[in-house]
């Protein structure tokens, strides 16, 4: 069955986009010292980064204009908290996607080994296979991702994360964003 694109599209907002928004809310009410306003505060200054790209600003005139009535120490904690804010978001995003892979990809359909082992009897050429298989190699490669820089202690909340999102489990789910929340994403060496 042929998907059309935006069928497509429709089923990867149902799978990721409609949960991004569900779960990404509940760092809103995420309980930390100076978290709490941050997702409120970056939807502010997204507001901002676009009105004044729209008026020619450039990006200095922005980030000046929007902390003009903050201390200079505020305003950069907040834009450090801005980019803590938004790496968890980004974690998110990757363990749902990474949750709905099976439901947006038809894993038996062609180009699969699923459909190659069925259509080798069916035409015949089961020889043919087998010499395939054995002079097949496969050579991997492992393209960066910004996953692979972090701690191992992030990588087991994305992996249980990922389990979470995949058994609907928000109490789970709930949980595992309170504890990225405070799971430090960078280690000083």
């Amino acid at each position: 069955m042929i998907q059309t694109l935006s069928g497509q599209l429709e089923r990867f907002q149902n799978a990721v986009g409609v949960k991004f928004q569900l779960y990404n809310s509940l760092f809103l009410s995420l309980p930390f010292y100076g978290i709490d306003k941050t997702g409120i505060l970056l939807s502010l200054f997204a507001t901002s980064c676009e009105e004044g790209f729209a008026t020619g600003k450039s990006p200095t005139e922005i980030i000046e204009g929007s902390f003009a009535e903050r201390d200079p120490g505020d305003a950069l904690d907040l834009l450090f908290r801005f980019v803590q804010y938004v790496e968890r978001q980004v974690v998110l995003f990757d363990a749902l996607e990474d949750a709905a892979f099976a439901e947006m990809n038809d894993l038996t359909g062609s180009g699969t080994l699923t459909q190659l082992e069925a259509g080798v009897p069916q035409n015949d050429r089961l020889a043919e296979f087998k010499q395939q298989l054995e002079e097949f190699s496969v050579r991997l490669v492992l393209p960066a991702h910004p996953t692979q820089f972090y701690p191992g202690s992030v990588l087991g909340i994305i992996n249980d994360l990922d389990s979470a999102i995949t058994a609907n489990d928000v109490t789970t789910i709930n949980t595992l964003l309170q504890q990225l929340g405070r799971t430090p994403f960078f280690t000083r060496q």
